[in-house]
């Protein structure tokens, strides 16, 4: 049997299981601040050195939850003998066929905690973007318009944004996660409503774009709706016959609450742009030219906001992953053996004074990404601001 290992060796072992991602993020760089000046706004984040940090942090965990596969030295669910709460760098008492050290050490049901990290970055990952993006697209397609047309339109949907803000954030991701909630099946109905805006937006955006074209408006129109409703029916409600698209019912309450949670901001934020840009003088010569008024909210406002809400939807990002991090720790949303960073932390706080590294690494994780998010952030509001 080997001895246990050092934090040198632990880190050196740790640094060697990471060899794909230290690749992966070598071959960005490289490309990426060769060709920076082609890049637009994202070749320009390599001119800030925050903007870069945040970037690399950020990217390392998206190529750990590609990777990860590779990367893990164990499964993530699996429970060893004689590993429960061991220290980090604890060798295998048997370690025939088996990576023959468990290098952040193991959790109390004697699982690895490096493992369950790596997994939990494929976790946050999954849903932090997409339902950010979501919120996004229900965003702009009522805040674009709130603020172009002003008036009672106006007055009802923020209304509405403001009676979805007037409840705490947590205890209104809480209502819409636990059992009883489930069972009334209102998340299924959001979720109905919800996922019909990126259909809509997507319509929307080549219907405006294209309307002197119809041969195109067609073809984009008609490969958005047939793609779109065939996601639409298997993750709003798990009727895709193929079965390429499908969501967890766990997964899909917790999506759905982050896109609710998360959609009245972004519209204020879109709304309070729209009311400052139309009035510049590049709309009205849009409007002189006889331009319609989706063309004019999407083609010429939109794409002027891009600034803040880039950065905006970066920070966003950053918070919908502490909240997932929250759901996790109230043990909401996710099942019991859930490898996200949250159910793990709430796993290992209860031994915090006896052997805290169970909960002390995905938390660290968590935090690295959060402050990965924020860098990158910054960054692209510093480069955003030059143009």
């Amino acid at each position: 049997m080997m001895e246990p290992l050092g934090w040198g060796g632990i880190l050196a072992r740790a640094a060697v299981q990471f060899l794909p991602v230290w690749i992966a993020l070598a071959a960005v760089f490289a490309v990426s601040i060769r060709f920076r000046r082609r890049l637009g706004l994202y070749g320009k984040l390599f001119d800030s050195g925050i903007g870069m940090a945040g970037f690399a942090i950020v990217m390392f965990w998206v190529f750990t939850a590609l990777f990860a596969g590779w990367i893990i030295t164990h499964d993530p669910l699996a429970q060893l003998s004689g590993m429960r709460n061991v220290a980090p760098g604890t060798p295998l008492a048997s370690a025939e066929g088996l990576y023959p050290v468990y290098l952040f050490g193991g959790d109390s049901l004697a699982r690895d905690v490096f493992s369950r990290m790596v997994v939990g970055a494929q976790r946050v990952l999954a849903i932090a973007p997409a339902a950010t993006l979501f919120a996004f697209m229900m965003g702009i397609t009522l805040g674009v318009p709130a603020g172009y047309f002003s008036g009672r339109l106006d007055t009802g949907l923020t209304f509405l944004a403001n009676l979805v803000l007037a409840f705490p954030v947590i205890l209104l991701f809480y209502l819409l996660v636990t059992p009883e909630i489930r069972a009334t099946g209102i998340p299924t109905a959001l979720a109905a409503i919800l996922f019909l805006f990126p259909i809509l937006f997507l319509t929307i955006l080549w219907n405006s774009r294209f309307f002197t074209n119809p041969r195109k408006r067609s073809i984009y129109i008609g490969v958005t709706l047939a793609v779109g409703l065939w996601a639409y029916s298997g993750l709003a409600f798990n009727a895709d016959p193929l079965g390429v698209f499908a969501m967890d019912p766990n997964l899909l309450n917790v999506f759905v609450a982050v896109v609710f949670v998360n959609a009245p901001t972004v519209f204020r934020i879109v709304r309070g742009l729209t009311l400052d840009i139309k009035t510049r003088d590049y709309v009205a010569a849009a409007q002189t030219r006889g331009e319609g008024p989706w063309y004019i909210m999407l083609w010429e406002i939109l794409p002027n906001a891009r600034g803040p809400l880039i950065v905006d939807f970066c920070l966003r990002i950053g918070y919908t992953t502490i909240l997932l991090g929250t759901l996790g720790f109230f043990g909401l949303g996710v099942s019991p053996e859930s490898p996200d960073w949250g159910s793990t932390i709430n796993d290992g706080r209860r031994l915090l004074t006896i052997a805290p590294h169970p909960a002390v690494v995905p938390a660290l994780a968590l935090m690295s990404l959060v402050l990965g998010l924020n860098l990158l952030a910054d960054g692209l509001r510093e480069e955003s601001l030059k143009d």
